[in-house]
């Protein structure tokens, strides 16, 4: 139920962009053949702290936010460098280049870390870069970044989970006579579409490593409405304290007996989350 305020980079980014007379505009995808952030990804999978330090700004000096903070090229080297990366794929978002000299990019970078004890996690990070040219070299003017999640991030909230006019009432119904045909649980994700977390965890929900444990469960999305109120009763049936914020699970067998019900906000700070936390719960109780 938390604000998107630390996740909002690409948002925040267009303002910090703007401060430099940045003003996007529709462009072709630069991404491959522009040679700046390709020189910066290999700077960041050789951990290349020098390589990277040169790609920033200096007159002006380069502006780094990690929303809602603002940061520095040292710190942002060191993050990047941190990493240890044994590979780095960037989906390319959007690119524009408004004027001669400037190109701005936003992109989510998928790392796969080499940072011992814990090798070969993957992490996500959505940024926003502006490049500017300055003489004969292209310099990073501004970056905004969110910070490492082990889940991926919704650079949106545009899909509809959750829509308002969905009869939870009767979507519980039917998902109770499927898992009782298919020997399934039922699995209720009380959220909204306004939850920045609800995105985050129905991305996980779809990874094709959780796709055997997912085929378990009938999945409901209850809405909650813009104000937390509506589909208060089934809230009740179920046992979800709605206050603790959401996204909120409850499992069901398929005569509507719970099983477990989150009390404590379990699963609300959901981007933080990992996947093996989200794995165990949900082998914990399927069938």
């Amino acid at each position: 139920m938390k604000s998107n305020l630390r996740y909002a980079a690409l948002v925040v980014f267009a303002a910090c962009a703007a401060r430099y007379g940045l003003a996007q505009a529709p462009a072709p995808d630069l991404a491959t053949s522009f040679a700046p952030l390709v020189q910066w990804r290999k700077a960041v999978l050789s951990g290349d702290r020098v390589g990277l330090k040169t790609l920033y700004s200096t007159a002006p000096p380069a502006r780094v936010t990690v929303p809602p903070d603002q940061s520095n090229p040292d710190a942002d080297v060191e993050f990047w460098a941190g990493f240890k990366a044994q590979s780095i794929d960037l989906d390319i978002l959007q690119t524009t280049s408004p004027q001669p000299g400037v190109y701005v990019v936003q992109f989510q970078a998928e790392i796969r870390s080499g940072v011992p004890p814990a090798e070969s996690q993957t992490f996500y990070v959505n940024e926003g870069q502006a490049w500017q040219q300055q003489g004969s070299e292209w310099r990073l003017v501004v970056v905004q970044r969110t910070n490492a999640a082990h889940l991926k991030q919704p650079v949106n909230q545009d899909k509809n989970i959750y829509p308002v006019d969905a009869d939870a009432h009767a979507e519980i119904k039917e998902a109770e006579r499927e898992a009782a045909k298919e020997h399934k649980r039922v699995l209720l994700v009380f959220g909204a579409n306004w939850c920045y977390d609800c995105h985050v965890l129905d991305l996980a929900f779809h990874r094709s490593d959780f796709a055997a444990v997912m085929a378990g469960y009938e999945v409901v999305h209850v809405d909650i409405g813009p104000d937390g109120k509506k589909n208060s009763d089934l809230a009740k049936l179920f046992q979800v304290p709605l206050d603790k914020g959401v996204p909120a699970l409850a499992v069901a067998d398929s005569a509507g007996k719970v099983l477990v019900s989150q009390k404590n906000g379990e699963f609300e700070n959901a981007r933080a989350m990992t996947p093996e936390a989200l794995l165990q719960f949900l082998n914990k109780w399927r069938p």
